[in-house]
C-alpha cells in the first residue's frame, strides 16, 4: 500500500519533470529594435536648477536576446541593448556660473539664466535578465500575449550634452528680470568623465507575438527604470535616468 500510495504521488512528478525538461530544450534566439523616449528625474533632497526641468527626447533602442523556455508559460529572457538615455530642455534655464565671471557678479551667485535649448544624450549597452510569461490566445492561434520583467544591469557607453541657441542674454534671476550681459550657447561637451559607469535598475514589456513554424514576429512596449544616481558629484545635483521604449523584432527557435 505504502509503495502504490508513493508511486500515486511520484508519478505526476515524473510527468511535470519530462514536460519541463522537453520545454527546456526550446530555446530562441532573436532581434529587436525601436525607439526609446528617455527622461532624466531630479534625485530628491538634491534637486538643484540644474537638474529639474527636463522632458523627453528620442533615440534608437536595439539588441540581441535568447530565451530559454522553462515550461509553455514560463521562460527567461536575457539581452544585450543599445540603449539611449537621456532629456532636454527649450528654454529659460539655469547654467553654472562661468569660472572668469565669478568675481564680477554679487556674493553667492551660484547660477545665471538664458534662454536656450541643451540635450543630454546618453547611450548604455544595457543588459537585462527578464522573467517572461506567455499566454496563447486559442488552441490553433498563432497570436501569442506576453509579459516580462527584470533586473537590468547598464554600462554607459558615452555622454554628450549638445547646447544650442545662439547668441542671448543671460540674467541674474530665473524670473529673467536682471539682464547682464549677452553669451553665446553653442557647443558640444563631452560629460562622460562626470557620470557613473554603471547603472542598475528595472525593465520590463508587454507584446504580442505572431508566430509560424520555428519563427515569431512581435511588437512590444516596456520601459526601463535606473536606481543609481547617473552624476559622480552633486555639483549638478543628482539624476535617475529612464526611458519608454516601442519596438518589433524578429525570434527564430533553434531548438525545438
Amino acid at each position: 500500500m505504502k509503495i502504490q500510495s508513493s508511486f500515486k504521488w511520484l508519478l505526476p512528478a515524473i510527468v511535470m519533470f519530462f514536460g519541463t525538461t522537453a520545454y527546456a530544450q526550446q530555446i530562441d534566439l532573436g532581434v529587436r529594435g525601436g525607439i526609446s523616449i528617455p527622461n532624466l528625474t531630479a534625485g530628491g533632497s538634491e534637486e538643484n536648477p540644474l537638474n529639474k526641468g527636463y522632458s523627453s527626447r528620442q533615440g534608437p533602442d536595439f539588441g540581441i536576446f535568447g530565451e530559454y523556455h522553462i515550461s509553455k508559460l514560463f521562460s527567461i529572457e536575457a539581452m544585450i541593448s543599445y540603449s539611449s538615455q537621456g532629456g532636454k530642455k527649450n528654454g529659460l534655464q539655469a547654467f553654472p556660473v562661468p569660472p572668469q565671471q565669478a568675481g564680477q557678479l554679487p556674493p553667492g551667485t551660484t547660477y545665471l539664466y538664458a534662454d536656450f535649448k541643451s540635450q543630454a544624450k546618453l547611450n548604455y549597452l544595457m543588459v537585462p535578465i527578464l522573467a517572461k510569461f506567455g499566454w496563447n490566445l486559442g488552441p490553433k492561434s498563432p497570436l501569442r500575449l506576453y509579459v516580462d520583467a527584470g533586473p537590468f544591469f547598464g554600462f554607459l557607453l558615452s555622454g554628450k550634452q549638445d547646447i544650442t541657441g545662439g547668441s542671448t542674454t543671460v540674467f541674474l534671476d530665473e524670473k529673467a528680470t536682471q539682464p547682464i550681459g549677452q553669451q553665446s550657447f553653442d557647443q558640444n561637451v563631452d560629460i562622460k568623465d562626470q557620470l557613473n559607469t554603471f547603472n542598475f535598475g528595472v525593465s520590463g514589456n508587454v507584446g504580442l507575438a505572431y508566430l509560424f513554424g520555428r519563427s515569431q514576429v512581435f511588437v512590444e512596449g516596456g520601459g526601463n527604470y535606473g536606481f543609481l544616481n547617473i552624476q559622480k558629484g552633486s555639483a549638478n545635483g543628482k539624476n535617475n535616468t529612464g526611458a519608454a521604449t516601442a519596438s518589433i523584432g524578429y525570434a527564430y527557435r533553434i531548438r525545438k
